[in-house]
């Protein structure tokens, strides 16, 4: 989901690790639900999609489908904080340039929805 995740940011004009940013962007929730198993070497695709974004957290949706089967569905929350060196991890506002980059996709009746409403 993290490859999917850094793509959406690349496809945006954005890194979400960029080199000497004093802004980072950790984990605040994840969930999964596998519907069906993969095994090693089987080759999928993942779709990730923003749901919500807010004042400090970016919500995403994402599916994991092969032979266009749903393998699994996701949720990941992520919370943008200052990384200042010395001092702790505080919660801030995504700055407008970030947020005027990402808007939530409509939610389609045909998909299913994993926890939180999303989908990718």
């Amino acid at each position: 989901m993290e490859e999917a995740e850094h793509a959406l940011w690349r496809e945006a004009g954005l890194s979400i690790a960029a080199p000497g940013s004093a802004i980072g962007w950790p984990r605040q929730a994840a969930s999964f639900d596998y519907h069906r198993a993969l095994h090693f070497e089987d080759e999928f695709e993942i779709c990730i999609r923003i749901v919500a974004v807010g004042e400090r957290k970016i919500r995403y949706a994402c599916e994991i489908t092969m032979d266009a089967k749903r393998i699994a569905t996701g949720a990941l929350t992520i919370v943008c904080v200052n990384k200042r060196p010395g001092e702790a991890m505080k919660a801030m506002p995504i700055p407008a340039e970030i947020a005027a980059r990402f808007r939530a996709a409509p939610v389609s009746d045909d998909v299913a929805q994993p926890a939180l409403e999303e989908r990718s």
